[in-house]
C-alpha cells in the first residue's frame, strides 16, 4: 500500500489515518463483494400486472404502463416518492435524494432507465417537481393502481419510500431488487439507511468530523 502524508501532520494523526484506510479498503472490497451478489440475483418474480400508471405528456394527462416506463433499456430503476394525497407537503429526505437523483439522471440514463412514483395526482406532483427544478426525471403517479400496497411503498395511509429496479425478460417485467433495509432491522433502533448510498448529503457528511449528528434536511432554507 503506497504511503501518503500532507502538510504538518503528527505521528499520531498518520498512524490514525493509516488505520482507517486499511477499514476503508476492507468496506471498498465488501462494497465490491455486496454489488456482484446484488447482480447475480435470480430473475425476480414476474409483476402481477402492468400497472396503469398516469402521466402527463405535453399538457395531456394520459396512461402509461410500468413496460412502457423501459424506454431505452431492459432495466428500470424506480424511486417511491414519499408524497401522498394527504399529504400537506413531500417528505424532505426523499425530496433530498431526488434533487441528488435528477442532478445525475443524464448520467444514469446512458446505462438504465429512471422513473419516480408517488400517489399524489400528477399534476400535484409535477408542480412540487417543477418547484424543484427537477427537469431531467420521469414522473408517474400510481393513484388507483395496487402498486404502492404490492412493492410496499404504502403501508395504511403511511407513504413509504422504497427504491426499486425492474427489468423486462422476453417482453414480461420483472421485479429484481428493492431497497428492503428499510423494514430490516435499523442500526442501534436509528435510521434504517436503506438508500444512502445513493445520496450525496450523506456521503458528505459521514466525512466530516461531526458527521451527520441530528441534521435532517429541509424544504427550503429561505
Amino acid at each position: 500500500m503506497g504511503e501518503t502524508a500532507f502538510p504538518n501532520e503528527s505521528e499520531d494523526y498518520r498512524a490514525a489515518r493509516r488505520a482507517l484506510l486499511e477499514s476503508e479498503m476492507k468496506l471498498r472490497a465488501l462494497t465490491e463483494e455486496v454489488a456482484a451478489q446484488r447482480r447475480a440475483l435470480p430473475l425476480g418474480g414476474a409483476v402481477p400486472e402492468d400497472y396503469a400508471f398516469t402521466r402527463r405528456a405535453g399538457g395531456d394527462v394520459e396512461k402509461t404502463k410500468l413496460s412502457e416506463l423501459f424506454a431505452a433499456h431492459d432495466t428500470l430503476f424506480l424511486y417511491g416518492f414519499m408524497y401522498g394525497p394527504k399529504m400537506e407537503r413531500p417528505c424532505p429526505l426523499c425530496t433530498s435524494m431526488i434533487d441528488g437523483l435528477n442532478a445525475q439522471a443524464k448520467h444514469i440514463q446512458q446505462r438504465v432507465d429512471v422513473a419516480v412514483v408517488a400517489r399524489s395526482p400528477i399534476g400535484r406532483i409535477l408542480q412540487f417537481a417543477g418547484e424543484r427544478g427537477w427537469k431531467d426525471l420521469r414522473f408517474v403517479s400510481s393513484e388507483g393502481t395496487k402498486f404502492p400496497e404490492h412493492y410496499l411503498t404504502e403501508r395504511g395511509d403511511s407513504q413509504m419510500p422504497m427504491a426499486h429496479v425492474f427489468v423486462k425478460r422476453d417482453g414480461v417485467v420483472h421485479h429484481q431488487w428493492s431497497s428492503e433495509l428499510l423494514y430490516a432491522d435499523s442500526i442501534d433502533g436509528g435510521d434504517s439507511r436503506h438508500v444512502d448510498a445513493l445520496w450525496p448529503l450523506w456521503n458528505v457528511l459521514d466525512l466530516t468530523p461531526a458527521g451527520r449528528g441530528d441534521f435532517y434536511p429541509a424544504l427550503s432554507y429561505d
